[in-house]
C-alpha cells in the first residue's frame, strides 16, 4: 500500500514546503501588516508607510552587507561600529575641519570600507573566526570613533548635509530613493554577476568552489568590502538624519541586520539569499517596532518581540527544509 502523503493545512507537504520557501516571508509581512492595521488604523496611513521606509533604508543598508557576509558562511558584528566611525569622521571634517561636504562623504565611506577589507583579509587570508574578527574590529572601530568624537556628540549645523535626509523629490524622501537604488544593484550583484555566483559557491561548498577556480579570498575580501561601504552609507544617512556625530550610535543594529537575513531565508549554513528576501525581513522589523509604538507598547517588550519572531523564524526554516536535511 502507497504511504500516504503527509498533509498541512489540507496540501501537500511538499508543496506546502514549497509554497512557503517561496513566499512564506511574504505571507507573514502581509499578516503582520493586517494585525497591526486592525489594532491601530493609523498604522495603513501613507504617511505612516512613507516613515517606516525612511526609517528602515538605514537598517536595509546594514543587512545586505549582513546578508553577504552570512551566506559566504560568516557573519559581520562590526556594522553598527563602523556606522558610527564614519558619523564621528563626518562631524569631524564638516563641522571642525571645514571640508566640503562631498570631500568629507568619500573619505568617511572610503575609512568604512578599509575597514571592511580588514575584516575580510583576516577572515579569508588567516582563515579566522568571522565571529571573532568582527567582533574584535568592533571594539576596535568603537574605540576609534570615541577618540576621534572625544567622547562628545558633535553637531553638524550645515543645511546642505541635513538635507540629505529631509529632502524629497517627487515627494518621496532622498533615502528612500536611496534605498531603491541599493536593492536594485544588490539583486543585480547577487543573482546576476559572477561574483554573486561565487558568494554563493564559497557559501554552499568552500572545497568545491576552491576546485572551481573560485579565489575565496578575493571573495570574501569584496562581500566585507561591500558590508563596511554599505555601512558607511548608513552612517551618512543617519548623521544626516540627526545632525550630530556621535560615537555611541548604531549599537545593536548588527542585531537587526542578522534578525532581517534570518526572516527574509538567508541561512547561517551558507549559500542560500535572496535580497528581496531581507529587504521584506528589515521591513518586518520595521512594521515590529512601529506598531509597537503606535499602539502604546513598551520599548521592552519590541526587544522580547523580535528575539521571538527571529526564533520563530529559524524554527519555521527547520521544518520547510527538514525533507531535504
Amino acid at each position: 500500500m502507497a504511504k500516504e502523503k503527509e498533509k498541512i493545512l489540507g496540501m501537500d507537504g511538499d508543496k506546502f514546503r514549497m509554497f512557503m520557501g517561496k513566499y512564506g516571508i511574504g505571507v507573514i509581512l502581509v499578516l503582520m501588516m493586517v494585525f497591526i492595521s486592525f489594532m491601530e488604523p493609523s498604522f495603513r496611513s501613507a504617511s505612516n508607510m512613507i516613515n517606516v521606509a525612511t526609517q528602515v533604508s538605514i537598517n536595509a543598508m546594514i543587512a545586505y552587507g549582513m546578508c553577504l557576509a552570512i551566506t559566504t558562511e560568516g557573519i559581520d558584528l562590526s556594522v553598527g561600529a563602523q556606522l558610527a566611525l564614519v558619523s564621528c569622521i563626518l562631524g569631524q571634517l564638516i563641522s571642525n575641519k571645514g571640508w566640503s561636504i562631498p570631500l568629507a562623504i568619500l573619505a568617511a565611506v572610503l575609512v568604512s570600507t578599509l575597514w571592511g577589507v580588514i575584516n575580510g583579509l583576516l577572515v579569508s587570508k588567516f582563515n579566522m573566526f568571522p565571529f571573532v574578527v568582527t567582533l574584535s574590529t568592533q571594539l576596535i572601530i568603537r574605540g576609534l570613533a570615541q577618540l576621534i568624537s572625544g567622547g562628545q556628540a558633535i553637531p553638524i549645523t550645515d543645511a546642505a548635509f541635513k538635507k540629505i535626509y529631509s529632502t524629497k523629490i517627487a515627494a518621496v524622501p532622498f533615502p528612500i530613493l536611496v534605498l531603491i537604488l541599493v536593492t536594485v544593484l544588490m539583486y543585480l550583484l547577487l543573482h546576476w554577476t559572477k561574483l554573486g555566483r561565487y558568494i554563493f559557491a564559497v557559501g554552499d561548498n568552500m572545497n568545491a568552489a576552491i576546485a572551481s577556480g573560485v579565489s575565496v579570498i578575493k571573495t570574501k575580501t569584496a562581500v566585507y568590502a561591500i558590508s563596511g561601504f554599505l555601512a558607511g552609507i548608513a552612517g551618512v544617512i543617519f548623521t544626516a538624519k540627526t545632525a550630530s556625530a556621535q560615537s555611541n550610535i548604531g549599537i545593536g543594529y548588527e542585531t537587526d541586520a542578522v534578525a532581517a537575513c534570518v526572516l527574509g531565508g538567508t541561512s547561517f549554513a551558507g549559500g542560500v539569499a535572496t535580497i528581496p528576501g531581507v529587504l521584506m525581513g528589515i521591513f518586518i522589523i520595521g512594521f515590529i517596532y512601529n506598531g509597537m509604538n503606535l499602539i502604546g507598547i513598551d520599548s521592552y517588550y519590541q526587544s522580547m518581540t523580535k528575539g521571538a519572531v527571529i526564533i520563530g523564524a529559524v524554527l519555521l526554516d527547520m521544518v520547510m527544509n527538514k525533507k531535504t536535511n
